[in-house]
C-alpha cells in the first residue's frame, strides 16, 4: 500500500532563467554552467555565497559529477543531487530539493542542467550512453533514439489509429507557438503540408519528429516563501509531483510510461483535475511521447488520444497550450537541459514572465518529464503540477 505523498507545504519555485540555446558550441558543460549561474545571480541577486543547495543534470560535464561543478563554480553547498535522468531530470530536481527546503536541509537550491554540442559530440554521448547500448544494440549497426523512435512510432499509431497527420499537428502548433520565443531555434512557419513532405529519417519517423541537438542550459530556484518574498521574486506553489522508473517492463513495445502508474494519486494530491491546466509542458523529444503523455497524464484515454488530438487546439491561445516556447521540437534539445525546458517555462507562463506570448489568465502549470532510453524505451518519467501564488 502507497503512502500519501505530504504536501508540499513552505516551499516555493521561481527565477526560470534559460542561457540561448546555440547549435553548435566550442565551450564546455561547464562553461555554460557558469554562464548561467552568473545570469541567475544578475536576475536574483543570489550569488554563491547565498546557495546553499545545488542540483545538477548533464550528459556532457563527464567526468565531473554535481562534487566537481561546486568547485569549478565557486559553490559552497550543504545539500547536493546529481541527476543522471535526462529529460526527467527537472522534475526529478524540483522534487528533492523541494523537501530538501521543506526539510530545512537547504534554504536556497539552484536547480541547474547544463550541455554543451560540439561538432561530432552527439555522436560520441551515444557511443557511451548506456551499457544496453553498448552490449545489445550499437553491435548490431542499430544506433541512436531515431530508430528507436521509429519503432515505438510505428507500434503507436497502429494500436491506436494515431497517422502522421496527428503527430504533425502537434508539431505544428508547437512551431507556430515557438514563433513569438526569440531565443527558439526554430522560427520558420511549418505548414502541416511541409511537416507530411518532409525526408524520412527512419519511418515513419521524419525531419521533423526529430528534436535538434543544441548546447545552452536552464536552471531555477526552490525555496521558501518568505525568501521568494523578501527578493521580490514570483513564485509559484507545487501541488503535486510523481516519478516512476522502469514502468510496464513487461510490454514489449512502449505504449504507456510510467505516468499511467500514478496519475490518479497526481490529480488527487494536487487537488485540480486536468480541466483545470492552464498551461501544459511535456517533455517532446518526438510527437509520439507528447501523445503517449496527453493520455497518460489523464487528458484523454489511451484509445481515444487521435480523436483528443483532432478536436483539440494547442496553440497559445487554444483549448490547450501545449510546450508554448515551442519544446524541444522548435526551440531546441540543449541535452538534459531538454529536462529542464519545460519546467522552466512552465514557470514563466504562470509568473507572467514568457519568453514569448503569454497564456491568458495562466495560473495552473503542469509539467512532464521523460528520460533515459536505455534500451527499447525510456525508463524515467514524472510530472509536478504548479500554481502562481497570489
Amino acid at each position: 500500500m502507497n503512502r500519501t505523498p505530504a504536501p508540499y507545504d513552505g516551499v516555493a519555485v521561481c527565477a526560470p532563467v534559460t542561457a540561448p540555446y546555440v547549435r553548435f558550441s566550442p565551450e564546455s558543460a561547464h562553461w555554460w554552467a557558469g554562464k548561467l549561474l552568473r545570469q541567475l545571480a544578475e536576475d536574483t541577486g543570489f550569488g554563491p555565497a547565498d546557495i546553499d543547495g545545488f542540483c545538477f543534470a548533464s550528459f556532457s560535464a563527464g567526468p565531473d559529477t554535481a562534487v566537481g561543478l561546486t568547485q569549478h563554480l565557486g559553490l559552497t553547498p550543504r545539500w547536493l543531487d546529481h541527476l543522471p535522468t535526462g529529460g526527467a531530470s527537472g522534475v526529478m530536481a524540483l522534487r528533492r530539493a523541494a523537501r530538501a527546503v521543506q526539510c530545512g536541509d537547504a534554504e536556497i537550491v539552484v536547480c541547474l542542467a547544463a550541455d554543451t554540442n560540439q561538432i561530432d559530440s552527439f555522436r560520441h554521448s551515444l557511443a557511451n550512453f548506456s551499457r544496453f547500448s553498448q552490449d545489445a544494440v550499437y553491435p548490431y549497426g542499430f544506433g541512436g533514439p531515431n530508430a528507436t523512435f521509429a519503432l515505438i512510432t510505428d507500434a503507436y499509431m497502429r494500436a491506436f489509429g494515431v497517422t502522421r497527420e496527428d503527430f504533425g499537428k502537434l508539431c505544428v502548433a508547437q512551431r507556430a507557438n515557438a514563433m513569438s520565443n526569440p531565443l527558439a531555434l526554430q522560427r520558420r512557419p511549418l505548414s502541416l503540408e511541409a511537416y507530411l513532405a518532409a525526408r524520412p529519417i527512419a519511418d515513419p519517423v521524419h525531419l521533423f519528429d526529430c528534436v535538434m541537438p543544441c548546447a545552452g542550459a536552464e536552471a531555477f530556484i526552490v525555496t521558501t516563501p518568505e525568501i521568494a518574498k523578501a527578493r521580490g521574486l514570483a513564485a509559484a506553489s507545487v501541488l503535486a509531483t510523481i516519478e516512476r522508473h522502469n514502468a510496464f517492463p513487461e510490454d514489449p513495445v512502449q505504449l504507456r510510461g510510467g505516468w499511467a502508474m500514478d496519475i490518479d494519486q497526481f490529480w488527487a494530491s494536487a487537488g485540480i483535475s486536468p480541466a483545470d491546466v492552464d498551461s501544459l509542458q511535456v517533455y517532446d523529444d518526438y510527437p509520439v511521447i507528447v501523445a503517449m503523455q496527453l493520455a497518460d497524464l489523464g487528458f484523454c484515454k489511451q484509445d481515444e488520444v487521435a480523436d483528443f488530438i483532432r478536436r483539440t487546439s494547442f496553440d497559445i491561445d487554444g483549448d490547450l497550450p501545449l510546450n508554448t516556447n515551442g519544446g524541444q521540437l522548435s526551440a531546441g534539445q540543449a541535452g538534459a537541459a531538454g529536462g529542464f525546458q519545460n519546467m522552466t517555462e512552465g514557470l514563466r507562463q504562470i509568473l507572467r514572465q514568457p519568453l514569448g506570448d503569454q497564456v491568458p489568465n495562466a495560473e495552473i502549470s503542469v509539467v512532464s518529464g521523460f528520460g533515459l532510453v536505455n534500451y527499447d524505451r525510456g525508463i524515467c518519467t514524472g510530472a509536478a503540477a504548479l500554481r502562481a501564488m497570489k
